[in-house]
Protein backbone atom coordinates (compact mmCIF):
# COMPACT_ATOMS: atom_id res chain seq x y z
CA UNK A 1 0.00 0.00 0.00
CA UNK A 2 1.30 3.55 -0.87
CA UNK A 3 -0.34 6.63 0.43
CA UNK A 4 -2.64 4.79 2.85
CA UNK A 5 -4.29 3.16 -0.69
CA UNK A 6 -4.33 -0.35 -2.06
CA UNK A 7 -3.40 -1.14 -5.49
CA UNK A 8 -6.77 -1.40 -7.35
CA UNK A 9 -6.34 0.01 -10.94
CA UNK A 10 -2.85 0.71 -12.43
CA UNK A 11 -2.49 2.63 -15.94
CA UNK A 12 -2.46 0.20 -19.08
CA UNK A 13 -1.35 1.00 -22.41
CA UNK A 14 -3.13 -0.37 -25.51
CA UNK A 15 -1.92 -0.20 -29.18
CA UNK A 16 -2.22 -1.41 -32.30
CA UNK A 17 -2.27 0.02 -35.83
CA UNK A 18 -6.21 -0.70 -36.64
CA UNK A 19 -6.86 0.77 -33.69
CA UNK A 20 -9.06 3.57 -33.83
CA UNK A 21 -8.47 5.24 -30.24
CA UNK A 22 -5.23 3.73 -28.55
CA UNK A 23 -3.83 5.37 -25.46
CA UNK A 24 -3.03 5.18 -21.92
CA UNK A 25 -5.92 3.91 -19.75
CA UNK A 26 -6.71 3.90 -16.22
CA UNK A 27 -8.35 0.67 -15.69
CA UNK A 28 -9.13 -1.35 -12.59
CA UNK A 29 -7.38 -4.56 -11.56
CA UNK A 30 -9.58 -7.28 -12.56
CA UNK A 31 -11.36 -5.66 -15.52
CA UNK A 32 -11.39 -8.30 -18.61
CA UNK A 33 -9.00 -7.50 -21.45
CA UNK A 34 -11.64 -7.58 -23.90
CA UNK A 35 -13.43 -4.41 -22.22
CA UNK A 36 -10.27 -2.35 -22.52
CA UNK A 37 -10.14 -3.48 -26.59
CA UNK A 38 -13.56 -1.85 -26.30
CA UNK A 39 -12.62 1.20 -25.00
CA UNK A 40 -9.91 1.87 -27.51
CA UNK A 41 -12.18 1.21 -30.26
CA UNK A 42 -13.12 -2.29 -30.52
CA UNK A 43 -11.00 -5.45 -31.69
CA UNK A 44 -10.35 -4.39 -35.28
CA UNK A 45 -11.47 -7.12 -38.53
CA UNK A 46 -7.23 -7.82 -39.09
CA UNK A 47 -6.73 -8.56 -35.62
CA UNK A 48 -4.38 -11.59 -35.83
CA UNK A 49 -2.61 -11.23 -32.54
CA UNK A 50 -3.27 -9.55 -29.13
CA UNK A 51 -0.16 -9.31 -26.93
CA UNK A 52 -0.35 -8.54 -22.90
CA UNK A 53 3.63 -6.82 -22.60
CA UNK A 54 5.95 -5.51 -25.49
CA UNK A 55 6.70 -6.69 -28.08
CA UNK A 56 9.95 -8.47 -27.91
CA UNK A 57 9.24 -10.16 -23.94
CA UNK A 58 5.33 -9.78 -23.87
CA UNK A 59 3.20 -13.23 -24.52
CA UNK A 60 0.24 -13.59 -26.74
CA UNK A 61 -3.39 -14.08 -24.92
CA UNK A 62 -5.79 -16.64 -26.65
CA UNK A 63 -8.45 -14.91 -24.56
CA UNK A 64 -9.13 -11.40 -24.15
CA UNK A 65 -11.61 -12.37 -21.19
CA UNK A 66 -8.51 -12.18 -19.15
CA UNK A 67 -8.85 -9.77 -16.01
CA UNK A 68 -6.50 -6.68 -15.85
CA UNK A 69 -3.25 -7.67 -13.48
CA UNK A 70 -0.88 -5.55 -11.30
CA UNK A 71 2.03 -6.53 -13.76
CA UNK A 72 0.40 -5.90 -16.57
CA UNK A 73 1.47 -2.60 -18.34
CA UNK A 74 0.46 -3.41 -22.14
CA UNK A 75 -1.34 -4.94 -24.38
CA UNK A 76 -0.88 -4.84 -28.37
CA UNK A 77 -3.07 -5.76 -31.01
CA UNK A 78 -1.12 -6.83 -34.01
CA UNK A 79 -2.85 -7.17 -37.41
CA UNK A 80 -2.80 -10.42 -39.32
CA UNK A 81 -0.16 -9.60 -41.85
CA UNK A 82 2.59 -9.15 -38.98
CA UNK A 83 1.54 -11.57 -36.70
CA UNK A 84 3.21 -14.77 -38.27
CA UNK A 85 6.85 -15.45 -37.82
CA UNK A 86 9.14 -15.68 -40.62
CA UNK A 87 10.55 -19.16 -41.75
CA UNK A 88 13.24 -20.33 -39.62
CA UNK A 89 16.29 -21.05 -41.36
CA UNK A 90 19.51 -23.55 -40.30
CA UNK A 91 22.01 -21.65 -37.40
CA UNK A 92 24.57 -20.41 -39.31
CA UNK A 93 27.20 -19.39 -36.08
CA UNK A 94 27.19 -15.85 -36.46
CA UNK A 95 26.91 -15.20 -32.56
CA UNK A 96 24.58 -12.25 -33.25
CA UNK A 97 22.80 -13.23 -30.44
CA UNK A 98 25.77 -14.10 -27.83
CA UNK A 99 26.94 -10.54 -28.76
CA UNK A 100 23.03 -9.15 -27.99
CA UNK A 101 22.12 -10.90 -24.96
CA UNK A 102 22.66 -8.22 -21.83
CA UNK A 103 23.93 -10.88 -19.51
CA UNK A 104 26.32 -12.89 -21.68
CA UNK A 105 24.75 -16.07 -22.28
CA UNK A 106 25.11 -18.02 -25.50
CA UNK A 107 21.67 -18.43 -26.57
CA UNK A 108 22.28 -20.31 -29.93
CA UNK A 109 23.66 -23.25 -27.06
CA UNK A 110 20.89 -22.91 -24.61
CA UNK A 111 18.28 -22.71 -27.36
CA UNK A 112 19.62 -26.06 -28.99
CA UNK A 113 20.63 -28.22 -25.98
CA UNK A 114 16.19 -27.09 -24.94
CA UNK A 115 15.60 -28.67 -27.79
CA UNK A 116 17.50 -31.66 -27.46
CA UNK A 117 16.01 -31.63 -23.49
CA UNK A 118 19.84 -31.77 -22.44
CA UNK A 119 18.44 -29.64 -19.37
CA UNK A 120 21.67 -30.67 -17.20
CA UNK A 121 23.79 -28.71 -19.78
CA UNK A 122 21.47 -25.81 -20.17
CA UNK A 123 21.70 -25.48 -16.30
CA UNK A 124 25.32 -25.67 -15.95
CA UNK A 125 25.26 -22.95 -18.79
CA UNK A 126 23.26 -20.60 -17.08
CA UNK A 127 19.90 -20.46 -18.22
CA UNK A 128 18.05 -19.18 -15.01
CA UNK A 129 20.61 -16.28 -15.75
CA UNK A 130 18.57 -15.52 -18.56
CA UNK A 131 16.01 -12.58 -18.35
CA UNK A 132 14.21 -13.15 -21.31
CA UNK A 133 14.45 -9.66 -23.00
CA UNK A 134 14.45 -11.32 -26.46
CA UNK A 135 17.15 -9.51 -27.86
CA UNK A 136 18.48 -12.68 -29.20
CA UNK A 137 15.71 -13.68 -31.20
CA UNK A 138 15.31 -9.89 -32.88
CA UNK A 139 18.46 -10.25 -34.18
CA UNK A 140 18.99 -13.99 -35.13
CA UNK A 141 19.32 -13.47 -39.05
CA UNK A 142 17.97 -17.44 -39.35
CA UNK A 143 14.77 -16.44 -37.73
CA UNK A 144 15.26 -19.00 -35.09
CA UNK A 145 12.83 -18.74 -32.28
CA UNK A 146 15.65 -18.81 -29.60
CA UNK A 147 13.86 -17.27 -26.98
CA UNK A 148 10.90 -19.84 -27.11
CA UNK A 149 13.59 -22.69 -26.38
CA UNK A 150 15.11 -20.96 -23.81
CA UNK A 151 12.00 -20.25 -21.73
CA UNK A 152 10.72 -23.98 -22.21
CA UNK A 153 14.05 -24.90 -20.98
CA UNK A 154 14.52 -22.71 -18.03
CA UNK A 155 11.23 -23.60 -16.77
CA UNK A 156 12.26 -27.14 -16.93
CA UNK A 157 14.81 -26.38 -14.42
CA UNK A 158 13.73 -24.59 -12.37
CA UNK A 159 11.17 -27.41 -12.22
CA UNK A 160 13.81 -29.80 -11.69
CA UNK A 161 15.75 -27.92 -9.04
CA UNK A 162 12.16 -27.20 -6.68
CA UNK A 163 12.31 -31.26 -6.75
CA UNK A 164 16.02 -31.02 -5.80
CA UNK A 165 14.92 -29.23 -2.87
CA UNK A 166 12.17 -31.08 -1.98
CA UNK A 167 14.13 -34.27 -1.79
CA UNK A 168 16.92 -32.71 0.13
CA UNK A 169 13.96 -31.39 3.07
Amino acid sequence: MKKNKPLFERVVTITGKSLSNPGNYLVRIGSPVCCLIEAAGGHPNDTGKVISGGPMMGKALHDTNIPVVKGMSGIILFPVSESFRPETEPCIKCAKCVTACPMNLEPQLLAAASMKAMYERTESEGITDCMECGSCSYVCPANRPLLDYIRLGKLTVLKMARERNLKQQ
